[in-house]
């Protein structure tokens, strides 16, 4: 069964499991899938499974639905790629045909490889996995790093903002940091820890 992760700044804040047919996702509570934000319309888009595709489409919202960067108003919604409702990041892992359902087909799945969790805060305790080639961390405008694979490990460095990343108490200097397992960030007051077991 195909599953759907929600994230903003990075933070992974929902995962929802595809067990509709066709799933809404807005801002009001009658929504399948509620997006807690300003940027989000009362009932913004919809998600429908047909013949073993997924199908993301735009219900007419004010401030539209993108996939991949792009506008769009129905378009197919593959693994890998990314919708952005509002501030929100939605992405689809498995597909209709590959996954069948199981009785633990409910819970989330424990995070396994690489990934940071977030230490303190509302979003304390989650965990977001390091599955792409570069993966931005932070808060526009106060902090923003990127982690980026390399065949040697993965590595974190400043992208924009007014306070450097620090890891483990030392700000991060112009050149790139290969992180350690348990290696702690701190992100404009976010601190987050980097696991990889």
């Amino acid at each position: 069964m195909p599953k759907l992760t929600v994230s903003i700044e990075g933070v992974i804040v929902k995962e929802v499991q595809l067990a509709k047919e066709r799933s809404t996702l807005g801002r009001r509570p009658f929504n399948d899938i509620v997006l807690d934000n300003l940027a989000v319309s009362g009932e913004h888009a919809a998600i429908t499974l047909q013949n073993g595709d997924v199908w993301i489409e735009d219900l007419g919202s004010t401030n539209g639905t993108f996939l991949d960067g792009q506008r769009i108003k129905h378009e197919q919604f593959t693994e890998g790629s990314v919708v952005q409702i509002g501030k929100c990041q939605i992405q689809l892992h498995g597909s209709v045909q590959s996954q069948a359902p199981h009785p633990q087909a409910s819970a989330p799945a424990a995070p396994r490889g690489p990934r940071v969790q977030v230490l303190n805060g509302p979003a304390a305790g989650r965990a977001m996995e390091l599955t792409k080639v570069v993966t931005r961390i932070g808060k526009p405008g106060i902090s923003v790093a990127s982690i980026t694979r390399r065949p040697d490990g993965l590595y974190l460095a400043m992208i924009e903002g007014e306070h450097k990343p620090a890891i483990n108490g030392a700000p991060l200097e112009d050149a790139p940091v290969q992180l350690q397992n348990h290696d702690q960030i701190d992100l404009g007051g976010v601190r987050l820890e980097f696991l990889d077991d």
